[in-house]
Formats: C-alpha cells, sequence, structure tokens
C-alpha cells in the first residue's frame, strides 16, 4: 500500500466503491478504497437487491434514474456481471389518499422522464398476478423498477475503478485519522499510514465511528430490518412460463410492503412499525457477514396484510428471514458532501437505497470534489441540512419514527412529532397558549397557524381545517396589523476591516450604504444561485478603512450550507469574521397597513417614512429592549423586522400585543406568510431559489449589479446568461383549482406536453386565488393562454400572473 494518494475512501460497499469509480472515471485516479474486511461487509451484501426511480424529491429521483442507467455501463467495462433485471413494477394504493399520492407522483415523472401510468387496480393484477385487485383502488406502473445482484453491482464498481487507475485494499482497517498543520490528512491503518488531500468516510454501518476519528457525530443510526423468502411457488412458475418474464416488482404502501421475485418464489420486505434500532451507540468493528436473529413476531401485523393482499403467500412456505443492519438519517435521505470546519473531509452514507442512489451519490460527491460543485441540486441529501441540535438522542428519536413511516403518506399539512420540541424562543409557552400549531425548521419550533378552541389539523390532500383560520390571519395583516415570530430566520453578523470588500465579492448586488439594506442573490462561479439574503449594513463610518459592521439574513433551513461556503471563500489573513447568530438573535415581525401607528407607540425613535423610508435598518428601543429593527417584510405590505437578544423578547412581545390592540393585532403564522408572499410573486429559497437556476431564470437579475467593479462570485456566469438569455423563466399562475392547491412538484402543461413544474403554490386568501410558481422554457413564458397545472390527477387550467395581485405599484410597502 502506497504512503500518499489524492482521496482515500473509507468503506467497501456499494456508496464507496460507486465514489471511487467516479473519481477514477473523471480523472482523479491516484485514489484508494481502504475496506477493513471484505468487500461488501456490513449492509451491502444481505441487501433485498431492488432497485427504483420513485422518490419524494425530483432533484434524488433524477440521480436515482441516472443509477440504475449506470449499471450497463460499470458491467461493460469491469467484465463483472451486475445481474440487473429491470423488471417493472407497480405501485399500489390501497385507499383514495394514496391514490391521490400516486397520481402527484406521476405528474412529477412526466418532467422527469419517468416512464410512469396510472392505471386500475384490475389492470394491475393482470401485470401482477399475485395481488387482490379488490384490496387496492388503483395503482400507478412504472417501467424502470428491478432488482440486482448486491455483490456483483459492488464488484463491478470496484473492478472498474481498478482498471482505470484506482487502487483498493481489503481487510486494512482504518484505526484513526487525523489532520496534519498542512492540511493533509494522516489515515492511520492497521497496515500502514496513508497521507491524503481528501478523505471520504463511506464507512455504512461505521460511518459513526469513523466521523468520530475528527470528532464528528454524524446523525445516523442502523435499524434492524427484515424480509422473507418464500419456498417455490407453482403460481410463480407458472407466470414465468405463460409469459417468459418474471413477475414485476410490487410497492404495497399501505400495508408498508415490497416484493419482487426471488428465483422460483418471492421476496416480500417490510418496513413495520415496531422498528428497532440496532448497535445504538457503538457498532461493533468485528460485525460482517453475520446477520441477525430474526423476529417474525415483530413483523407480523405487516405479514397478515401482505397474505391479505398477496392471496398466493398463504397457501407457501417461509424458506428463509433475512434480518439485517442499514443505515439511516433522521429524514431517510443520504448524508453527502464536504463538513464544515473539516476542509478536504467528505462523507457518503445513510444511504440505506444503495442501489437506487449509490451511482448518484458517487456522482455527486466526485463532481463536488473535482469542480467544487455536485453538479446536480442535491440539497435533499446534502448534510449541511443538519446542525449540532441532530444529536445521538434527536436522530435516535427521529429515524425509528422514519423507519416505522417510510411507506406512510405525509399529507402537505402533517407535521411529525418524534423529538420535538427540541429548539423553542422565549416565547414559545405564550405562543402556544394563544393556539399556535408548532412546525419544525433547522430544528427550531415555528407557528404556522393559530387554532381556536377546538379546531385541529386533518391532514388532507385538499384543503382543511385550517383554511378559514389561515384566510382570517391574512385578514388580520391586509386590513389591520399583525405579528409573526421570525426567529428561525438565517442571521451572519460580518466584521472586520475587510468585510466591505469580502461581501462585494460575495454577493452580486450593490452593497448597501451604511443605514441601509438591500436584496442580495448569491451565485456559484457557474453563475447559479446558493443563496438569497437581505444584507444589511450597520457601519457607523462609511470609510472603508475602519471597521465595519454588517448583517445578512437568509433561509434558516440552510445555515449550516451557508456558513460552509462563507468560511470556504474568507480570506487567510483575519480581516474577515462571519458569526452565525443562531438563537443568540431572535425575531418579531410586523406587518400591515397600521403596522408604522402600532411602531411609533413602543418606540421613541422617529419612523416616519421620511425619516424611516424602505429597506432603512436601525438600532432603537421597542419599550425598555434595544433592538435592531428593519423596515422590510415578505409579505409584500408595509412592515418591519425587529431583531433582539432572547432576554428581551418576552417584553417586547408583550408591549407589541398590548400596544397592538388598539389595532386589533393579530398573530399570523407561516402558512398564512404563504398566502401573503404568494400574492406578491415572492420567490422563496429551497423551492423557487435554487442551485440549479440563474438570476435571469429566477427573476432575481434586478438585483444584480452587473455593472459593479468588484468581480463577484459567477459574475461572468451571471453576465454570459444575461447575454444568451437562459432557459427557463420562473412564473406566477392563477390555477382554476377546487378544494386543493399546488403545493410543488406538479406538472405544468402547455398546449398539451408538459413543459415545466411548480415549485411552490397554495392560496392567496386576500385576492382569492389559488396560485402556483414554477418555472417553464423562456420561449412560453409569456404566452398569454394554453397553460394547465396538473393537480391529483387533473389538469386545470391555469393563467400566468405576470404582475402581483396584491400591491403591484408597491405603493403600501414603501408609503
Amino acid at each position: 500500500m502506497k504512503s500518499h494518494a489524492r482521496v482515500v475512501v473509507i468503506g467497501g460497499g456499494v456508496v464507496g466503491a460507486s465514489v471511487l469509480y467516479h473519481l477514477a472515471r473523471h480523472g482523479w485516479t491516484d485514489v484508494m478504497l481502504l475496506e477493513r474486511d471484505e468487500l461488501t461487509s456490513g449492509s451491502t451484501w444481505h441487501a433485498a437487491g431492488g432497485m427504483h426511480t420513485v422518490n419524494g424529491d425530483p432533484n434524488v429521483a433524477k440521480l436515482q434514474k441516472y443509477t440504475i442507467e449506470l449499471y450497463k455501463e460499470i458491467e461493460e467495462l469491469s467484465g463483472q456481471a451486475t445481474g440487473v433485471h429491470i423488471t417493472g413494477g407497480v405501485l399500489l394504493a390501497a385507499t383514495e389518499a394514496r391514490m391521490d399520492w400516486l397520481r402527484g407522483v406521476v405528474a412529477k415523472g412526466r418532467y422527469l422522464g419517468l416512464d410512469l401510468e396510472e392505471i386500475s387496480a384490475q389492470e394491475a393484477a393482470e401485470l401482477m398476478p399475485l395481488l387482490d385487485p379488490k384490496q387496492f383502488v388503483g395503482a400507478v406502473r412504472n417501467s424502470e423498477d428491478g432488482h440486482l445482484d448486491p455483490s456483483g453491482v459492488t464488484h463491478a464498481y470496484a473492478k472498474a475503478a481498478r482498471k482505470l487507475g484506482a487502487e483498493v485494499h481489503r481487510f486494512t482497517k482504518v484505526e484513526d485519522i487525523v489532520r496534519r498543520e498542512d492540511g493533509m490528512w494522516r489515515v492511520i491503518t492497521d497496515k500502514g499510514e496513508v497521507v491524503a488531500e481528501h478523505v471520504v468516510n463511506a464507512g455504512g454501518l461505521w460511518a459513526r465511528e469513523v466521523g468520530r476519528m475528527v470528532g464528528l457525530e454524524l446523525p445516523v443510526l442502523a435499524m434492524e430490518h427484515m424480509y422473507l423468502i418464500t419456498e417455490d411457488m407453482p403460481e410463480v412458475a407458472e407466470w414465468n412460463a405463460k409469459t417468459g418474464s418474471e413477475i414485476i416488482h410490487a410497492i404495497d404502501f399501505d400495508g408498508e410492503l415490497y416484493l419482487r421475485q426471488e428465483r422460483g418464489g418471492m421476496l416480500m420486505g417490510t418496513y413495520e412499525k415496531a422498528a428497532k434500532p440496532w448497535s445504538e451507540y457503538q457498532t461493533p468493528w468485528n460485525f460482517g457477514h453475520e446477520l441477525l436473529e430474526p423476529d417474525i413476531d415483530r413483523i407480523a401485523p405487516s405479514l397478515e396484510v401482505g397474505f391479505r393482499h398477496f392471496p398466493a403467500f398463504q397457501k407457501t412456505g417461509i424458506k428463509q428471514i433475512i434480518n439485517g443492519p442499514f443505515t439511516f438519517a433522521p429524514d431517510g435521505n443520504p448524508l453527502v458532501g464536504p463538513v464544515r470546519g473539516l476542509p478536504g473531509f467528505w462523507v457518503a452514507c445513510g444511504v440505506m437505497a444503495g442501489f437506487s442512489q449509490g451511482g448518484g451519490v458517487g456522482l455527486a460527491l466526485a463532481n463536488w470534489m473535482i469542480d467544487g460543485d455536485p453538479g446536480a441540486d442535491i440539497w435533499a441529501m446534502d448534510v449541511a441540512r443538519y446542525g449540532d441540535w441532530a444529536s445521538m438522542a434527536y436522530t435516535n428519536a427521529k429515524v425509528r419514527e422514519n423507519y416505522s413511516r417510510r411507506f406512510s403518506i405525509r399529507f402537505p399539512n402533517e407535521e411529525l412529532p418524534a423529538g420535538r420540541p427540541l429548539k423553542t424562543t422565549p416565547i414559545y409557552d405564550l405562543l402556544s397558549a394563544k393556539g399556535a400549531q408548532w412546525g419544525v425548521a433547522y430544528g427550531l419550533e415555528v407557528p404556522l397557524w393559530y387554532a381556536p378552541q377546538g379546531a385541529r389539523d386533518e391532514f388532507s390532500w385538499r384543503r382543511s381545517t385550517d383554511f378559514q383560520h389561515v384566510a382570517n390571519e391574512v385578514q388580520a395583516v391586509r386590513e389591520r396589523v399583525g405579528l409573526i415570530e421570525i426567529s428561525s430566520f438565517a442571521k451572519y453578523r460580518v466584521t472586520g476591516k475587510g468585510a466591505r470588500d469580502w461581501l462585494d465579492r460575495m454577493l452580486a448586488c450593490k452593497l448597501p450604504a451604511p443605514g441601509r439594506m438591500a436584496l442580495a442573490p448569491m451565485l456559484k462561479e457557474d453563475g447559479k444561485l446558493i443563496g438569497d439574503f437581505t444584507v444589511a449594513n450597520l457601519t457607523d463610518d462609511a470609510d472603508r478603512s475602519s471597521s465595519q459592521d454588517w448583517m445578512i439574513f437568509g433561509s434558516g433551513i440552510a445555515e449550516q450550507n451557508h456558513m460552509r461556503w462563507f468560511e470556504k471563500h474568507l480570506p487567510g489573513e483575519g480581516s474577515v469574521n462571519v458569526d452565525a447568530r443562531g438563537l443568540s438573535l431572535v425575531g418579531l415581525a410586523i406587518a400591515g397597513p397600521t403596522a408604522r401607528k402600532l411602531l411609533e407607540t413602543v418606540t421613541r425613535a422617529d419612523v416616519s417614512n421620511a425619516a424611516f423610508p424602505f429597506m432603512a435598518i436601525r438600532r432603537m428601543d421597542i419599550g425598555m429592549a434595544p433592538c435592531l429593527v428593519g423596515r422590510v417584510s415578505y409579505t409584500g405590505d408595509l412592515g418591519y423586522e425587529i431583531w433582539m437578544a432572547p432576554e428581551y423578547q418576552r417584553h417586547v412581545f408583550e408591549r407589541l400585543m398590548s400596544a397592538g390592540e388598539e389595532f386589533s393585532i393579530g398573530l399570523f403564522g407561516s402558512r398564512a406568510l404563504n398566502a401573503l408572499r404568494l400574492e406578491k410573486n415572492y420567490g422563496s429559497w429551497a423551492r423557487e431559489y435554487r442551485p440549479i437556476y440563474g438570476p435571469l431564470e429566477a427573476g432575481l437579475d434586478r438585483f444584480v449589479a452587473y455593472g459593479k467593479e468588484a468581480d463577484f462570485v459567477g459574475k461572468a456566469a451571471a453576465l454570459a446568461e444575461r447575454e444568451q438569455g437562459g432557459q427557463l423563466r420562473l412564473r406566477s399562475f392563477v390555477v382554476d383549482a377546487v378544494d386543493a392547491d399546488v403545493i410543488g412538484d406538479e406538472a405544468i402543461w402547455f398546449e398539451g406536453a408538459v413543459r415545466g413544474w411548480v415549485t411552490s403554490g397554495g392560496y392567496a386568501h386576500h385576492s382569492r386565488k389559488s396560485v402556483a410558481m414554477g418555472y417553464v422554457p423562456r420561449e412560453i413564458a409569456d404566452a398569454e393562454t394554453g397553460f394547465e397545472i396538473e393537480l391529483l390527477g387533473r389538469r386545470l387550467p391555469a393563467r400566468i400572473q405576470a404582475v402581483p395581485m396584491f400591491d403591484a405599484n408597491f405603493e403600501r410597502m414603501r408609503g
């Protein structure tokens, strides 16, 4: 084993082998994989081997489609059989609610290029003869489902990588990882030491242990997972003889089951409610090609449903029950990417669907390491979606919940309870007493809406019990004044003598003067969006030579992601400091036509329009509390954001609510905020604004200072986009909806063909319109007719709303 390598990949499962292959394919051949045992040891070897393209996140679905299409390539290059069988499959619905969800999957598949088709239960039975059509209300046919040989695929990746120049070292246990002063990593093994520029933790069941070597506690947990293999079934033999093909896959969501043919019998797996973690705190290093003791009693409820839904199973014996551990992150998606604060240390773990996602994970990570960008929008897999709040106990609670709900419906208005509440603000109890119904953002409890006595959410794809109550909250804002808790925003303080020059390079906007704010897109080198902020200049002295003081406000869920980006670009001489304020700075916002009158009653500062115009920011006392107040509002109305230290929040809240009685103040939550921003055509981070869109495409080009002197990140690419016009345009639509509204990822039709996708939407209560926002090709982006949006299986007429429905001239916001 050589003593130096550009990259060391730790872990010889399918994910580690895929990362190695993709690095070598991209030209980085000075790479090696270290595996403590034999390849596939851990989870890979006992996997059921199923693969599918459907995923709740369309960007992950694209990578799954790539993974499945990749198998032919690695088989040809390596000469190793992968055992791939593309059988097709059916996704089954036993309830109308599930069928509504599947209709959304079909619509999403239209713009992703997935071959999906809604079919009846009887048609599903004609494709998959073991199911009882009377147990289901409908299904979706998927032509790209299949299964493979887990060992064959892993060895194909490894052999292909070796042919391209990579090295694979089996029976080489990593015992420690140490960072050198020069930034290189010492990977210490039982066979010697390797010095590497990059280390990839693809440790699978041992990902936690590998992370702990560098002081990192990753939010992953292994769960016991069981599937059974039946004895040979005459029904299987009859179908094979009759059709010359295997029985196709089936996913029975309501039964929490997946099925496929295994030789002359069938394989049936379950995600049972009685989920059981394995090795909760420490994975034993001597675990390898062992299985766990089966516990048929734990999966019995699921099997009972399975035997009812698939009656042929009642007449056959069970040949084997496989019980093995698989790792999960709290939300069930992988953990992929660079780790903040550990340059050169990468993770690719928690990939429980390794044979559906492993190729995409390897591609994204290789792109990221080599080009500085994953080459795809992988936010749903980015390790930065979790912060320090994702502790071991939190992970345990959420993984158990996720596993037991893996095939359950997650309704758009459903909030899951495990691991909550965890982070709360000082007024959590006060808002709860007012009827706050809570959601969670980056671990923090946020009020969604306020329920009167006796009212509660009823989970549905359609408008629910909150509809009129949210409408009342919207009315309070548009007609009087409303108050919302905004502590979930990310807040960053940027200081130092070099702060202004650094921000001028990092942000694409024209920087504001002291006491002013500006909307600030942030771009990657390829000119695509990586951030959407408000930047505030709090510097007392406009002289650039003095120490600077700035604030940046952005999306709370992206705090770790953006801090990783900021720190990557900090100058080495220490002239700039960036501090994520988190809950050391909390906030409230007021908005509505009487918002200024309310503010005037709680401060001695002059907040008249002349003294405190739109986008001004100033320190002032609210009641007795020192606060930072900015005149800006995501509601599109006259409004103010008020920031304070947490010890003052109760005082400020109570002062505003007491003074607000004169103006009939009302509380509003994030659902009302969504309704308010939609009628202003305002996009949001992680929906309309993502790393796959340029500022021109996203409608943020008016905030890009193309002509400023600073060579901001992505400037050349942004100028090229402006010159060439980009490919897409973000548009707002009014939809002829009846009792349901879009939530995102629906298909946009134009003149009978799918041409775009919805990013978000909802009901704009003040305007009384159902609204969708989404992307379409620029050549049709200004068409006056011809649009439809597919919602719950129906194509609904839609019209572009070119100007905001509320305050189109911004008179109220700026007045």
